[in-house]
């Protein structure tokens, strides 16, 4: 038995998924992109009678839904399998979208760059409970826009072999992208049958999909790129304020972009997603933490289940602006109802202030708490403890079972012991230790981790074309941005925390 999380009756989802068919039926979506909507009409696809939108009928979403992977898996850079997406597996991957970067060192809160990308990278590649890295955040103004989504992509590619969630930021961006991730494969080909990256598609909202969506989406499935389907739903603005009429617009977005992605490609893997949001009246701001918004989470994502698609969700972050109790609090309260939700690729850890700051003290504090998380919705199992008979007898003989058999043998695997960044000492030894917070543990943590990381070969003549494709892209620069290099061997010692125990992610 695995713990799970029950929010929405069988009767219920079934009349939300007939409500969002009905719109998508009767109103349709606006579809700007020129090239994808050509592709849906020569389908057969009707408009609706002002010719503006286009309309999907039932039997249309039934058979993209049909035809959609359940299932998929992605690869490495050096194609072995590395990851499952489907059913309730659960991985934790680095939120993206940041502008600014909450320095570790000094606390500031600036626009971001190349070298705190690289550093991010290096970090993400050795956190045992994030699953693959994401381009977290933009670069800003070291690069040039129209290619600072590549250079993204080359950063990670370069510090890392993990699959990369990842997405363009024009019209034009899946091209060049693909053609980078195309080098670590024999051909397209293999590409497709190995995919090594997610990429985010976004619903504008209202029932439209913009340009910029229509073209990755296009690009994306044409390249053999799994695509994660992901409405900004904002509870009371765009969107319903009350749950229920919330789901229903969300479906229609989501089910809308799994239906194109069937048309483009039959069997294209595509991931029912979201990053709904509340409209707070009073701050006219949108928390991504609120606990409405994490009910829709697990709530569209229940609808994904029943449906047997695999699910994305921005969860395991929060709008707080440091990491502090709100942080902990919202961070902890949304990633167990991820892992409760079995959502597949949960994109949240490391994010602040409404997805605008990456700070990588809490991408490694996130990560105990993925950790924990992961430990919880473990499936459980009688292990020699049903029936009791000989634990009884051992306590009353020792009066204690810390040397039982079953004890021995179990606790390295049931016993979750944290990482430095949560304290587990006693007063006395916590005070001997410099009486530390939880930012001052995650901010040393965050510097073991860059000391220990370990560069990853990659064929020269390969980093040589990543970089000159990014380069052809340039308008007016003429140098690529300067970064950090590798740090030197450090010489072995005992790893931090648990790591030596067994030093895995757990996969419910």
């Amino acid at each position: 038995m695995r713990p799970s999380l029950n929010v929405l009756s069988p009767d219920m989802i079934a009349s939300i998924l007939l409500e969002a068919k009905r719109i998508l039926a009767e109103v349709g979506m606006e579809i700007r992109g020129a090239g994808l909507r050509q592709r849906l009409l020569d389908h057969g696809l009707k408009t609706a009678e002002d010719a503006t939108r286009v309309l999907f009928s039932p039997d249309v979403v039934d058979r993209a839904i049909a035809s959609a992977p359940k299932s998929f898996t992605l690869y490495d850079r050096d194609g072995q399998p590395h990851a499952e997406i489907g059913g309730n597996n659960v991985h934790y991957v680095p939120g993206s979208s940041g502008l600014k970067i909450m320095d570790h060192r000094t606390g500031e809160t600036r626009l971001a760059n190349s070298t705190d990308f690289v550093e991010y990278v290096r970090v993400c590649d050795g956190l045992e409970h994030i699953a693959y890295p994401a381009t977290a955040f933009s670069t800003n103004e070291d690069i040039e826009a129209q290619v600072s989504d590549a250079w993204r992509l080359y950063m990670v590619l370069a510090n890392s072999k993990k699959p990369v969630v990842s997405g363009a930021f024009s019209e034009h961006g899946v091209p060049r992208m693909a053609d980078m991730m195309q080098l670590f494969r024999r051909d397209r080909a293999e590409l497709v049958a190995k995919p090594m990256s997610i990429f985010t598609v976004t619903a504008t909202g209202n029932f439209r999909f913009g340009e910029d969506s229509c073209q990755n989406l296009l690009d994306c499935v044409e390249a053999g790129i799994a695509v994660e389907i992901v409405p900004v739903t904002l509870m009371g603005l765009i969107a319903p304020v009350t749950l229920v009429g919330a789901l229903v617009f969300h479906c229609v977005d989501t089910l809308a972009g799994i239906t194109m992605a069937q048309i483009i490609k039959p069997g294209a893997p595509v991931l029912f997603g979201g990053a709904p949001a509340t409209f707070h009246m009073k701050a006219a701001s949108s928390p991504m933490a609120a606990i409405e918004a994490l009910h829709l989470n697990v709530g569209y994502v229940a609808i994904a289940k029943s449906l047997g698609l695999p699910t994305q969700a921005y969860m395991a972050l929060s709008d707080g602006k440091i990491l502090d109790a709100q942080a902990g609090a919202e961070t902890m309260t949304s990633a167990m109802l991820a892992a409760l939700a079995g959502v597949n690729s949960v994109s949240g850890p490391g994010m602040l202030d409404y997805v605008l700051t990456f700070s990588l003290a809490k991408l490694v504090f996130d990560n105990e708490v993925c950790g924990q998380c992961l430990h919880f919705v473990r499936e459980i199992r009688v292990l020699e403890d049903l029936p009791t008979a000989d634990l009884v007898s051992y306590l009353r003989e020792n009066d204690h079972l810390i040397t039982a058999p079953q004890t021995l043998k179990y606790w390295p695997r049931e016993l979750y012991l944290t990482d430095p960044v949560f304290d587990r000492e006693n007063r006395e030894n916590w005070a001997r230790s410099g009486s530390k917070d939880a930012y001052q543990r995650a901010c040393e943590q965050v510097d073991r981790r860059l000391a220990r990381y370990v560069p990853i070969e990659t064929d020269s003549g390969l980093d040589a074309e990543m970089r000159r494709m990014v380069i052809a892209g340039l308008h007016h620069q003429t140098v690529l941005p300067e970064l950090p290099p590798p740090p030197e061997p450090a010489v072995a010692a005992a790893p931090a925390g648990r790591r030596g125990r067994l030093g895995r992610r757990h996969r419910p």
